[in-house]
């Protein structure tokens, strides 16, 4: 069952196309990543908040995927990450509009 990761830490920037622009290589990586199916990006300057939600081929994939990207993390100084994997309704999902082609 695909298994959605909402992933969100404290993050002093770079953002917006400097983010872009430095981060360009660790996101053609994570295309990479044992069972990772698509990721959105977040930030939030505002907050200084960084961090992604990612749909999974299954929980093991996320949980793998969750504790490097921590371990990652930890290595670059960021100290607060928070990480939740999530079932997805997908009949609700659907109805808002949700791109669940990947999900069935």
């Amino acid at each position: 069952m695909k298994k959605l990761l909402q992933v969100d830490f404290d993050f002093t920037g770079p953002f917006g196309e400097e983010m872009s622009t430095l981060l360009m290589d660790l996101a053609q990586s994570i295309n990479n990543e044992p069972g990772m199916i698509w990721k959105i990006w977040t930030e939030n300057p505002k907050e200084q908040l960084g961090g992604g939600i990612y749909l999974f081929e299954n929980e093991a994939y996320a949980q793998a995927y969750l504790e490097m990207h921590s371990a990652r993390l930890k290595e670059m100084g960021v100290e607060k990450i928070r990480g939740h994997i999530f079932d997805i309704n997908l009949p609700l999902s659907t109805i808002n509009h949700a791109p669940m082609t990947e999900v069935k």
